[in-house]
C-alpha cells in the first residue's frame, strides 16, 4: 500500500517576513527546523518533504510556503497539492487570524474563509471546494487591521512559535491529530 501523504501550507507574504500576516510562513520554518529538514526554493515557493512517524504509521509530510502574496496564494498551494497527488482533505493551511487571541491555535475543517483573503484564494483555486484543514493562528486585533497585520511579531510571539516554543508543540499536536484522522478515513 502506498504511504499516505499530507501537505501543510503556510500562508504569508514573502515581502513581509516576521510579521503577524506571515505567521503561516514562520510556522512552516519552525516545523522544518523541528523535523531537521531544509526548505528548498522552487518556481512558486519553498518546499520540503520528510517521512515522519505518526503512531504506528510512517507518512510523507510536505511543507510549503508559496512565494505569491497572501491574497493570491491559492493557485500555487493547489498546484503543490496536485503535484503531490493528494486529496484536499490531506491539506492543512496555516494562516493568521485576527479573531483569535495572540499565541492561540484554532483548528477548523471545511466551511467559509471567515473573511480571510488567503483562505478565500485557496477555496477559489480548489473550484469552490472548502474541504481542507486550517490552523488559524491567533494574532489578536488592535487598531487598523491593515497596519496591525503588517506589524512585526512581538518577541513573545516569535519565541512562542519558535521550534522550542510552546506554540510549536500545539501545532505538532494538532497536525498529528489531523494526520491520524486522515489515516483512519482512508
Amino acid at each position: 500500500m502506498a504511504r499516505s501523504h499530507f501537505l501543510v501550507a503556510g500562508l504569508g507574504n514573502i515581502t513581509h517576513p516576521m510579521t503577524r500576516h506571515s505567521i503561516g510562513h514562520y510556522i512552516i520554518d519552525t516545523l522544518a527546523s523541528r523535523l531537521g529538514i531544509h526548505l528548498s526554493p522552487d518556481r512558486a515557493g519553498y518546499a520540503a518533504q520528510a517521512d515522519v512517524q505518526v503512531g504506528p504509521e510512517t507518512v510523507t509530510l510536505s511543507l510549503y510556503k508559496p512565494k505569491a502574496l497572501m491574497n493570491i496564494s491559492g493557485r500555487p498551494v493547489v498546484q503543490k497539492l496536485h503535484n503531490t497527488a493528494i486529496k484536499s482533505e490531506n491539506l492543512t493551511v496555516v494562516h493568521d487570524s485576527l479573531d483569535h487571541k495572540p499565541c492561540t491555535l484554532s483548528p477548523k475543517f471545511s466551511g467559509s474563509a471567515n473573511g480571510h483573503n488567503g483562505v478565500r484564494s485557496v477555496i477559489a483555486a480548489l473550484g469552490g471546494e472548502a474541504d481542507f484543514h486550517r490552523l488559524r493562528v491567533g494574532i489578536g486585533r488592535d487598531g487598523d487591521p491593515l497596519n496591525y497585520v503588517l506589524g512585526p511579531l512581538s518577541p513573545h510571539e516569535r519565541q512562542f512559535w519558535s521550534p522550542n516554543g510552546g506554540g510549536a508543540d500545539l501545532v505538532w499536536r494538532e497536525l498529528t491529530r489531523i494526520i491520524e484522522k486522515g489515516l483512519r478515513s482512508r
